[in-house]
């Protein structure tokens, strides 16, 4: 229940932080996150909404990065490991290695970041932390993605301690073919 109720305080100061930004017209532009220890940045107007870790019912004859689908809201949403899902295409958001995800072995700060219901697709991936906030300003420099990327990856902002945040565009994500066949 504390862990519902830390979620929910969090989801309230994003809502704060995001509103006195759009009042004092500062560039809010992703909400910042990490899944499986890396940091990754999810462009706001892509983003929907944040939920509180759940249940997950697994669904057969599915790709392993398909976890199953969730009850968010009254609705069915599905959920996707992000990291395994890069690792099955090969991508460099993740290497090759990424061990299944133990969806047991989460910690209490794990939620569900649903995409905008604008975009279409009725899914959520697993975050382990939220960062909150970030706008250009935190950033000293960007890497283009690599022209062999998939379009939804977008590309690499280095912060101010120089870590590497990896934008993932959600949008192209949707629909991104393998993204929307899940059947093994």
């Amino acid at each position: 229940m504390a862990n519902r109720q830390a979620l929910r305080e969090l989801q309230s100061r994003l809502a704060s932080r995001l509103q006195a930004a759009q009042s004092e017209g500062a560039s809010v532009e992703w909400l910042a996150a990490e899944i499986g220890g890396r940091p990754f940045l999810f462009p706001l107007g892509q983003a929907g909404e944040i939920f509180p870790w759940t249940t997950i019912q697994p669904v057969p004859y599915t790709q392993p990065w398909f976890l199953g689908v969730a009850n968010l809201r009254g609705g069915l949403c599905g959920v996707v490991d992000l990291l395994q899902f890069a690792a099955a295409r090969g991508t460099d958001a993740a290497s090759a290695s990424v061990p299944p995800r133990r969806i047991d072995g989460l910690n209490g700060e794990a939620s569900l970041l649903a995409f905008n219901a604008a975009l279409g697709v009725q899914c959520a991936l697993i975050v382990d932390r939220l960062a909150g906030l970030r706008g250009g300003e935190a950033f000293v420099s960007v890497q283009p993605r690599a022209d062999d990327a998939p379009a939804w990856l977008g590309p690499v902002y280095i912060d101010t301690q120089g870590a590497p945040w990896q934008e993932i565009d959600l949008q192209a994500l949707a629909r991104y073919p393998f993204f929307l066949s899940i059947s093994s």
